[in-house]
């Protein structure tokens, strides 16, 4: 737990790089413009398609037909899910948009701030970063569509994709943020090691989307963590193993030889 509160605090740093908070920004703001117009021009449609389908289930649509108040609790129910659904939407849209291309530009800054001794060994590509994310992105949607059935039960519009975000961020986060750093063994040994800690980050970070004016910048915030902790966590892995890190650069010979310049 200590670790990922580092990864936070230091994330909440780089905040405060104005090379890093562009991407952090620009993301969420297309995913947001772009759920916002498929709500606005599919809104009514949507909603009367899963009023159908309710008043299809025989004994939920003689309830509805027999009580106005019933009918306008459900009508209202269904447009709170929806709203709900569409939370999710942006937040993986936007984390996908982070994946593939704001994660590499913000794991470029921030590794040659934080993190210059540390050795790229590249076990990871651009490409494997595409197909591991379309593949994670893939999954997601099998088991969210899946578990919509379960979202009339109060709690779970909340819980599910919130779970399902977690799981998400930590299966393409992890990997962009390895994959310059990490040789192809540690990328793979420290995603199976940290996993439980990883998909603790991604559930912690996700609840970010319902917050207003955070949810913004939420998936980038939660890709920027991911950097942190995992590049602390290859920086210790390899001390524990004796593994050299990069050394500095050398003193030039002038610097050498002149006693005041190590002062």
């Amino acid at each position: 737990m200590g670790d990922i509160l580092v990864a936070l605090g230091r994330s909440l740093r780089s905040l405060l790089r104005l090379d890093v908070f562009g991407h952090l920004i620009w993301p969420g703001i297309v995913s947001a413009l772009l759920w916002i117009t498929v709500a606005v021009l599919s809104w009514a449609v949507a909603v009367d398609t899963i009023m159908e389908t309710i008043q299809g289930f025989g004994w939920v649509g003689d309830k509805i037909s027999a009580s106005v108040w019933v009918a306008g609790i459900v009508l209202l129910l269904v447009k709170l899910l929806l709203v709900l659904a569409f939370v999710p939407l942006i937040y993986v849209t936007s984390a996908v948009l982070v994946a593939t291309v704001a994660l590499p530009l913000m794991l470029d800054r921030v590794a040659r701030r934080d993190y210059t001794d540390l050795e790229q060994r590249n076990g990871g590509s651009n490409m494997g970063s595409i197909g591991n994310t379309l593949a994670a992105l893939l999954w997601f949607l099998l088991m969210m569509a899946a578990s919509l059935p379960l979202w009339l039960i109060p709690g779970v519009a909340l819980v599910a994709p919130v779970l399902g975000v977690g799981w998400l961020s930590q299966r393409i986060f992890g990997y962009d943020a390895l994959m310059r750093h990490a040789d192809r063994d540690e990328l793979v040994r420290l995603r199976q090691e940290l996993r439980p800690q990883m998909l603790l980050l991604g559930g912690g970070t996700s609840l970010l989307a319902y917050v207003p004016v955070a949810n913004i910048v939420a998936p980038a915030f939660s890709g920027l963590a991911f950097v942190h902790f995992l590049l602390e966590a290859l920086r210790r892995e390899r001390h524990e193993r004796g593994v050299t890190t990069l050394d500095p650069e050398p003193a030039s010979d002038e610097a050498r030889h002149d006693p005041h310049s190590l002062r």
